[in-house]
């Protein structure tokens, strides 16, 4: 079962003045255009396996837990920025409540789309 219409529901009510339009579903995605210009597009298999992509400028920052970066003390999950480092991602806790770790990205994303203050 996808989480992706919970999600939906999630955002389209808290995070209305966010929305630059209306949320998109795909077959495996839900795609948000916020009102800052950036477009997310979030991926959601479980509470411990997601993906969560936007582009600022042409630039690819992103949050996801694939098992790769075990050096991180928040590993699996970590960030992607835009200069190519990848670093610890503060902002979901793996196997944490979607909705919850959602609203935290999109909160950080409209506040700073380059997440610069993002480190660790």
């Amino acid at each position: 079962m996808s989480l992706h219409p919970e999600l939906l529901a999630t955002v389209e009510r808290d995070f209305v003045d966010g929305l630059a339009a209306p949320a998109r579903l795909t077959q495996d995605a839900l795609e948000l255009a916020l009102t800052n210009g950036v477009v997310l597009t979030v991926r959601y298999a479980a509470a411990d396996a997601y993906s969560l992509r936007w582009v600022v400028d042409g630039a690819e920052l992103g949050i996801d837990t694939a098992p790769t970066h075990p050096d991180l003390d928040t590993r699996p999950n970590h960030l992607h920025l835009a200069d190519g480092r990848v670093v610890a991602d503060r902002l979901t806790r793996l196997g944490g409540d979607p909705a919850t770790n959602l609203g935290a990205v999109i909160e950080a994303v409209l506040a700073d789309p380059l997440l610069s203050g993002q480190g660790g």
